[in-house]
């Protein structure tokens, strides 16, 4: 143990969990939002008790569109111990993201040979505030579970030197990552490119690698697929448009997602990127996309991690980028794991300009001013990590009591993204919920004027509608109120 403490990377993983723990800290006080949590914590009775029908549910069963047992199975532990406390399943989720910030470590250091990058990626990643809504969001648990999993795979499988049993290992973290979310079926093809960048395998070799990983990927997302039979709920304009359209909007997208991260602004619940009237938007992405990816592909031999950094970016996006059609364009949890690789990056381009001006200073000068400014400039790099990490924490910390309860979650959105339906729709929920029956009301009845609802969304809003005003006509009879509610709703539905 004592020699244990001495090890460098020992503290470096341990300031790394810490930092997860104290950032995402005060999330232990929130309640739970009215957004996928009631499907999960709530109605849930697959998590109320260890009996064989509930295990046998949840091995078997789908939830809320989504194939994930070993999820609903840390919601049954959740359960065990914290029964309906809020504060239990936040606190799972911050110590999952902790831990996930040192495997984030792990694999940095031991693909880049540099502790110094290991940590600044890590760091950046657990601080960042597009991490909110994975980490405070409960019914987020899924992104958390399968980068876990995820991550152990990737460290197992680009071990330097392998060991006789790596590949039973990594088999058996991919497949725990399946069964937590189906976004780990991209994980064969991420370590499909490393052998062939990184190793110098040939494509034929690589697939070979990766035939039973692939297996196990491909009947996951068919039995995923399967469960995905409604597209009620989310954004939905976007679900008609042809193929060529959304890789235009796809481009513009990524480009966002990248400015995101490095200036993490009007972030939201949900997004309402434009689909119509983006050709310049549209010019300059493919451009800089398009001229990034030749840059890379050039030095693709003198540094093959950097391009196996964009493919692996790209990959993990593949699956949200609405060529299988989604109820989303956009989501800050998108980025949960894609961020790794855009902050990797980052911080070799900080350590590799830091050694340059170490170079340089020590090419240009000598004596003991010389050998200061040189112990100086070798600080630069953790300088810059641990400023961006402390402007970060404060921007994330100051958003987090966004995610406080639904009336803050939907407020903000309702600010944000007042155009969306499905917004209004939640925030007239979350209103019901507390009481304000005839405000919920008329914040449908607004929605159904400005928010131009497609029929699934107006169905649902006039179903709410006619519930609530019954509601209100049972408990205070035919009231003025209630009367010009009805009166909306007739010259609506007229219209």
């Amino acid at each position: 143990m004592a020699a244990l403490r001495r090890n460098p990377t020992f503290w470096l993983i341990t300031s790394l969990i810490a930092l997860g723990l104290v950032t995402f800290w005060p999330s232990l006080q929130f309640d739970y939002v009215n957004w996928d949590d009631p499907s999960y914590i709530w109605f849930n009775e697959l998590i109320t008790s260890w009996s064989f029908s509930h295990l046998y549910g949840i091995a078997t069963e789908t939830v809320t569109r989504n194939y994930a047992p070993l999820t609903i199975l840390s919601y049954l532990i959740d359960h065990t111990f914290w029964g309906g406390n809020p504060g239990g399943y936040h606190f799972t989720n911050i110590v999952l993201h902790a831990i996930n910030g040192a495997l984030v470590f792990v694999l940095l250091r031991q693909l880049t040979g540099s502790r110094m990058i290991g940590w600044t990626t890590a760091a950046l990643f657990l601080v960042h505030p597009v991490q909110l809504e994975t980490v405070v969001w409960i019914s987020s648990r899924k992104g958390l579970l399968s980068a876990a999993f995820m991550l152990a795979a990737m460290i197992v499988y680009t071990r330097p030197v392998a060991g006789k049993t790596d590949q039973g290992w990594y088999l058996g973290w991919l497949a725990a990552a399946l069964l937590s979310k189906a976004l780990a079926v991209v994980l064969p093809p991420i370590l499909m490119l490393y052998d062939i960048l990184v190793r110098g395998r040939t494509v034929r070799q690589a697939l070979v690698r990766q035939f039973i990983p692939g297996l196990l990927s491909l009947l996951l997302m068919l039995h995923t697929m399967g469960a995905q039979n409604t597209v009620l709920g989310g954004v939905r304009g976007h679900m008609s448009l042809p193929l060529w359209r959304i890789l235009a909007v796809d481009m513009t997208i990524l480009s966002r997602y990248i400015g995101m991260l490095f200036w993490p602004s009007d972030l939201c619940v949900l997004y309402d990127p434009p689909t119509s009237g983006i050709a310049v938007s549209v010019i300059l992405s493919v451009f800089a996309w398009g001229s990034a990816v030749l840059l890379i592909w050039q030095q693709r031999s003198r540094t093959p991690l950097l391009m196996f950094a964009l493919g692996t970016f790209l990959l993990l996006l593949f699956p949200v980028l609405n060529f299988f059609r989604i109820t989303t364009l956009m989501n800050d949890r998108y980025l949960y794991l894609p961020c790794v690789a855009v902050f990797a990056v980052t911080a070799a381009g900080l350590e590799r300009a830091a050694r340059a001006l170490i170079h340089w200073r020590s090419r240009h000068s000598d004596g003991t001013k010389a050998d200061v400014r040189t112990s100086f400039l070798r600080l630069f790099s953790p300088a810059v990590a641990v400023a961006a990490t402390s402007v970060l924490i404060g921007i994330t910390q100051a958003r987090m009591p966004v995610w406080r309860d639904s009336l803050a979650l939907w407020s903000d959105a309702r600010i944000s993204a007042p155009q969306l339906c499905v917004v209004r729709i939640q925030m007239a929920l979350t209103l019901q919920e507390r009481g304000h029956t005839e405000e919920a009301i008329r914040e449908l009845l607004s929605a159904l004027r400005d928010c131009n609802p497609d029929q699934g969304d107006e169905q649902r809003i006039q179903a709410m509608l006619n519930e609530w005003a019954m509601a209100i006509l049972q408990e205070h009879g035919r009231s003025s109120a209630t009367s010009r509610i009805a009166r909306d709703q007739r010259d609506h539905v007229q219209r």
